[in-house]
């Protein structure tokens, strides 16, 4: 079953043409990769499917309803939620206080919301600083509480915007292996952007190549690296030496 289906979508801001015709589809439980170089049209793709953007054509569908201009509230509230770029927490609240004001989203009881906070706190790594404020986290530290806030939603499709940005190799481990534990023990479907090749290479069952808002190629991490037209528009001449 496609839990996300996204059909002839296009979008243009004065005259560029950021996504053109763009499709593809996400299985229950897929992990699919974003590619592309920069100013290809990946994040406003995400911005598209999770409702931040309206589309000029095209329709996006979550588990067979269209939720084409919903609003991103609308859209996590069916189930698909993303992370973003830069990392904005609530300064004034503590690790834990901004992952609990995300799960409130599913009205919980104050004991079950505590808990549940509690549980994805612990989950992410962030247990020792769950009552430290969280301008005191280090990049990392940011990173796992941006992808806390969106666990807290209970999301069915979690889209993640360059989740690994900023993070040397041996702070990305930790965040491949709980990205890999979601879809395995939980069934959650991943769509994630990502310059890193060895962490798509790693994470990904297949991989969809962005050129000029374009749809340049879709295929298993290996059939795409070995794709000409993908070598020559992003990968340069050795695409499995990317920085690991």
């Amino acid at each position: 079953m496609n839990l996300v289906e996204v059909k002839g979508v296009g979008k243009s801001f004065r005259g560029l043409h950021a996504l053109s015709d763009v499709d593809f589809a996400v299985a229950e439980g897929e992990i699919l990769g974003v590619i592309g170089p920069n100013g290809a049209g990946k994040t406003t793709l995400f911005n598209v499917v999770s409702g931040a953007l309206r589309p000029d054509t095209g329709r996006v569908h979550l588990a067979g309803a269209d939720v084409t201009g919903r609003s991103p509230d609308r859209i996590a509230r069916a189930g698909m939620v993303r992370t973003f770029q830069l990392m904005r927490p609530f300064s004034s609240m503590t690790v834990l206080e901004n992952v609990s004001l995300a799960a409130q989203h599913h009205r919980f009881g104050a004991k079950e919301l505590r808990k549940h906070s509690l549980d994805v706190v612990e989950r992410v790594g962030l247990g020792p600083w769950a009552h430290r404020a969280a301008p005191d986290l280090p990049t990392a530290g940011l990173k796992r509480l941006e992808l806390a806030r969106t666990l807290a939603m209970r999301p069915k499709v979690l889209l993640l915007d360059e989740v690994l940005a900023g993070l040397v190799p041996a702070e990305r481990e930790p965040v491949l292996d709980l990205l890999a534990t979601l879809r395995e023990q939980e069934g959650v479907t991943l769509v994630f952007i990502e310059h890193i090749m060895a962490a798509v290479m790693r994470l990904a069952d297949r991989v969809l190549v962005l050129d000029q808002g374009r749809v340049l190629a879709v295929g298993s991490p290996e059939e795409v690296t070995s794709d000409p037209r993908v070598i020559d528009a992003y990968l340069g001449e050795e695409p499995t030496r990317a920085e690991a």
